[in-house]
C-alpha cells in the first residue's frame, strides 16, 4: 500500500489566511486520487491554533479554470494549490462558546464556460462506525448489507440541497467496499463520466473497508469500484454488496433504493409462530425465465400465482433469483449475492411476486450458492488484487469441474458475507427457506478430485472443517434470527447429521433432499414393467434409510435436462403406459415418507426435456393426457393438504408401516400412512403393466373403506377402474387380521381410507 507520512503544520498567527501545510508528497498523491485517506488532506478542516480559528478547505477540481467556496456568510474564491487541487481559508463558525466548520458548496467554471455548483463529498463523516467495523471483522454482523454497499441516505444541512436553498435536506449515496489489499479504491459511474479522480474512497483504520458519501447522487445510478489492486493495477469492480445490477452483458452496479410496502403481515407472523416442517410441503420448482418465456417477476406475480394456487402447491421453490452473468447457468454461478436478477425486474418487482404468492398462501424457497462464484472479471475474483473471497489454496480455492472458485470459509470477514446473505434473503424479501445448493462440494476436500490434487485437513482427514463450521453457522444463525424458516440442503453423500442440530455436531440443516429415493426409483421406473421383478429391492430400498434424516423427495430440474430426457421421455412402453407410470409415480412420491418436489413442466408430463431459453410446454395442454396428468398432481395436493396421515409423521418411523413390500412377482408395494392423530391412509401401487383382479391386500383395520383417489380415473385418463366403497374381511394376511380384495389398475395408485 501507499503510505504517505502526514504532517499539518499551522503558519505565524500574521499569516493567518494561509492554509494549513500538507506535505507535497501527500498532495500529489490526492490530486492523482491514489491516496488512501483523501479526507484527511480535501474538505475543512480547523486550525484551533489561531486566535480567532479558521477552516482551511481544499478541494480538488482538475481542469478547472477558477473554484468558489460559497459559504452562509458568503463567497470566497480559491488558490490553485497543486494539480488540480484548490485552496481557501474561511472563518470558522463560532456558537455556544465553540467552533464549528460551516456549510458550504462548491462552484466549478471550466475553459469552456461551464459552471457546476456542487457539495462536496469530503466534508462528510464516516457513515460507518466502530461497532459494525468490529462486528464485520469478527465475522458477526449480521445485518452487513446495511452498512456495506451503496445506500441512498438523507441528512440535515441549513444550505440544504446544491443550489443552496435552505430547509432542505442533503440527498446522496454512501459507498462501502471491503478491499483491504488495495491500495487505492475510487468511485466512478455515469456521474463523473467513469472518471475516479473526484471520488476518491477513505479506508477506515485497519479494517480494509474504504467509504465515500457522494451527495447528489440518487437510486438508479450505475457505478463501479475503480482499485488500484495489490499488484499496482487499475481494475473495475462491482460492488459485492450491489442491490442492483445493469441487466447482462452490461456489468455495472446499480444504487437501489427499495420502496415496497408488504402486505404480507399475517404470513409473516404466523410464519414466526410455527415450525413448517412438520405441516405438509409440497413444492413447485420453477425457472422462473422460462416458465413462460419473457415475464417479469411482476408479470410472474399475475400468472404463476394463481396457476400454483390451482394446483394446490404448498411452495414455490425459484431456482437462484441472484444475479448472474451467464444465462445459461440457471442462475447458480452468481457474481451479485445481494442483488435479484435484473434481467426480470428490480428488488421491488421481487418483492411483489412474493407478496402475492404469500398472499395466496404460498410459501417461497429460493436456492443459495455458497459453494463457488464465477471468475468473471468484474466480480468477486481476486478483487483487490488477491484472493480475497476465494480461498489462496490452489488446491481447495477452485472447482475443478465447474471452473470456479470456492470460497474462503475460514475467513472472518468472507463468512460473514455469506451468513449475513442468507439473514438478508429471509429477513428483507420475506423468503421463507433457503435451498444451499452443492452442499457435498462443500463437506469434502477431495470433492471432484483426483489423489494429489487436495490436501487433507489438519488431522488428516477428507472432511473441509472450515466449510463444516460454517454451514453450522448459517443454519444456526438463519433458525436463530427468522424463526418460522428452513433451511434445506442439497446433500448427495451419506453424510451423517445433515438435519441434526448443531449442538450436538449436525449441521443444523431442516431437510435434506433425498437424492438416492430419486436415484432408486427413476432407475426402477427405467426398466420394463416385465424386468421390474428383479430390481424390486430398488423401490423398496428407500425405507431402510428413510428416517436417516428429514428428507425432501426430489424430481427436480436436473433429472430432466442435459440430454436425461423428459419426465415421461425416461418410462418404458406406450403412449398410454408411459402417462400411467407417471401418475403412478406423482401417487407413490406424495405418499411416501418425507416433503415433495417436482419441476416445471412435470405436472404437464411435456414429452420434450427442459430447456431454459424456452418455455415449458404449454401447448401439451390442448390433449386430454397432459391434462389429466395435470389434474391428477392438483387432486393429489388436495387430498395430501386434507390428511395429516400423508404428513404429520414423515420424520418418525410411527407414520409408516408396510403392508406388503415383497410382492416382486406382481410389481405392487401396499403400505399405510399413520398420522400423529391415528389417521390412516392404505396406499396401493402397481408398477406392472397388468390390472390385478381379487388382489388381496391386509388392512389394519375391519369395517368400512373407502378409495378417495385412484391414479387410474378417467379423468386423469386412465381406464376407469374403481373400488369404490368396501367393508374388510375378517380374513387373516401378511400378519394382519383383516383384508380386502380388489382391483389393483395397470400402472397404478390407490388410497383407500378407513371411515373411522
Amino acid at each position: 500500500m501507499l503510505v504517505y507520512t502526514l504532517f499539518m503544520t499551522t503558519v505565524s498567527q500574521k499569516s493567518d489566511k494561509l492554509p494549513i501545510n500538507v506535505d507535497h508528497a501527500i498532495l500529489d498523491a490526492v490530486s492523482n486520487a491514489q491516496y488512501f485517506n483523501p479526507h484527511a488532506v480535501l474538505g475543512e478542516h480547523v486550525n484551533m491554533e489561531s486566535d480567532n480559528p479558521e477552516v482551511t478547505i481544499r478541494v480538488l477540481r482538475p481542469m478547472a479554470k477558477s473554484v468558489v467556496i460559497i459559504t452562509q456568510d458568503g463567497e470566497y474564491p480559491t488558490r490553485h494549490e497543486f494539480n488540480g487541487i484548490f485552496t481557501v481559508v474561511v472563518p470558522a463558525l463560532q456558537t455556544s462558546m465553540r467552533y464549528s466548520v460551516p456549510d458550504y458548496r462548491i462552484r466549478t467554471e471550466y475553459a469552456d464556460g461551464t459552471i457546476h455548483v456542487e457539495d462536496d463529498p469530503y466534508r462528510y463523516l464516516p457513515t460507518i462506525g466502530d461497532i459494525d467495523i468490529y462486528l464485520f471483522g469478527e465475522g458477526r454482523h449480521e445485518r452487513l448489507w446495511e452498512i456495506l454497499g451503496a445506500h441512498v441516505r438523507s441528512y440535515d444541512d441549513p444550505m440544504g440541497s446544491a443550489s443552496g436553498t435552505a430547509g432542505q435536506q442533503v440527498t446522496g449515496v454512501s459507498f462501502a467496499v471491503w478491499a483491504p489489499n488495495a491500495h487505492a479504491v475510487r468511485v466512478v459511474g455515469n456521474f463523473n463520466s467513469w472518471d475516479g479522480r473526484s471520488y476518491a474512497m477513505r479506508e477506515l483504520g485497519s479494517s480494509g473497508i474504504w467509504e465515500l458519501f457522494i451527495p447528489g447522487l440518487q437510486a438508479g445510478e450505475t457505478y463501479k469500484y475503480q482499485i488500484l489492486n495489490a499488484n499496482y493495477e487499475w481494475v473495475m469492480k462491482a460492488d459485492p454488496m450491489e442491490r442492483g445490477h445493469e441487466i447482462p452483458p452490461a456489468t455495472a452496479s446499480v444504487v437501489s433504493d427499495s420502496r415496497h410496502t408488504w402486505h404480507d403481515a399475517d404470513w409473516m407472523s404466523a410464519r414466526a409462530q410455527r415450525d413448517p416442517h412438520t405441516g405438509p410441503i409440497s413444492i413447485y420448482e420453477v425457472h422462473a425465465g422460462s416458465w413462460k418465456e419473457g415475464l417479469n417477476f411482476r408479470e410472474l406475480a399475475d400468472q404463476l400465482v394463481p396457476y400454483v394456487s390451482q394446483l394446490g402447491f404448498t411452495h414455490v421453490e425459484f431456482m437462484p433469483l441472484t444475479q448472474h452473468p451467464f444465462t445459461g447457468s440457471w442462475g447458480y454461478q452468481v457474481t451479485g449475492y445481494y442483488a435479484p436478477d435484473s434481467r426480470q425486474g428490480s428488488a421491488d418487482d421481487l418483492k411483489y411476486l412474493i407478496d402475492k404468492l404469500h398472499n395466496a398462501g404460498i410459501g417461497v424457497i429460493m436456492d443459495w450458492v455458497p459453494a463457488h462464484f464465477p471468475k468473471d472479471g468484474f466480480a468477486l475474483g481476486r478483487f483487490d488484487g488477491t484472493p480475497l473471497y476465494e480461498d489462496p489454496d490452489p488446491l481447495r480455492g477452485e472447482h475443478p469441474d465447474w471452473g470456479t472458485y470456492i470460497f474462503n470459509f475460514g475467513r472472518n470477514e468472507v463468512r460473514n458475507f455469506l451468513v449475513a446473505n442468507a439473514l438478508y434473503w429471509l429477513s428483507q424479501f420475506h423468503i421463507d427457506a433457503l435451498r444451499v445448493d452443492a452442499v457435498s462440494s462443500m463437506l469434502y476436500l477431495d470433492y471432484s478430485r483426483d489423489p494429489g490434487q487436495w490436501r487433507p485437513n489438519i488431522y488428516g482427514g477428507r472432511e473441509n472443517l472450515e466449510a463444516i463450521s460454517f454451514l453450522q453457522e448459517v443454519t444456526a444463525t438463519a433458525y436463530r434470527v427468522n424463526p418460522g424458516i428452513m433451511m434445506i440442503a442439497e446433500e448427495s453423500t451419506a453424510w451423517q447429521g445433515v438435519t441434526s442440530p448443531t449442538n450436538i455436531g449436525g449441521l443444523g440443516f431442516g431437510l435434506k433432499w433425498n437424492m438416492g429415493w430419486m436415484h432408486d426409483t427413476l432407475e426402477y421406473l427405467h426398466e420394463s414393467p416385465i424386468n421390474r421383478k428383479y430390481h424390486h429391492n430398488e423401490i423398496t430400498f428407500s425405507m431402510v434409510y428413510a428416517y436417516s434424516e428429514h428428507y425432501v423427495l426430489p424430481i427436480s430440474h436436473d433429472e430432466v435436462v442435459h440430454g436425461k430426457g423428459s419426465l415421461i421421455g425416461k418410462m418404458p412402453g406406450d403412449d398410454w403406459q408411459r402417462f400411467a407410470t407417471v401418475r403412478a409415480l406423482f401417487a407413490y412420491q406424495w405418499a411416501h415418507p418425507g416433503k415433495n418436489l417436482t419441476f416445471m413442466g412435470n405436472e404437464l408430463a411435456q414429452f420434450g426435456e427442459w430447456n431454459y431459453e424456452y418455455s415449458i410446454d404449454w401447448d401439451s395442454l390442448n390433449w386430454s393426457d397432459h391434462r389429466g396428468v395435470q389434474t391428477l398432481v392438483a387432486d393429489l395436493n388436495k387430498v395430501y393438504r386434507h390428511e395429516p396421515a400423508l404428513w404429520s409423521q414423515d420424520f418418525d418411523p410411527a407414520g409408516f408401516q408396510w403392508l406388503t413390500s415383497d410382492d416382486s412377482d406382481h410389481n405392487v408395494l401396499s403400505f399405510m400412512r399413520l398420522g400423529s392423530q391415528d389417521e390412516c391412509i392404505v396406499v396401493v401401487v402397481n408398477f406392472a403393466g397388468t390390472a390385478w383382479q381379487n388382489y388381496q391386500v391386509p388392512l389394519p383395520q375391519g369395517g368400512r373403506w373407502t378409495e378417495i383417489l385412484t391414479t387410474d380415473d378417467a379423468k386423469y385418463g386412465g381406464s376407469g377402474i374403481h373400488n369404490g366403497s368396501f367393508d374388510a374381511d375378517n380374513v387373516p394376511f401378511h400378519s394382519r387380521q383383516w383384508s380386502a380384495r380388489l382391483t389393483v389398475p395397470a400402472l397404478g395408485a390407490v388410497f383407500l381410507k378407513p371411515e373411522s
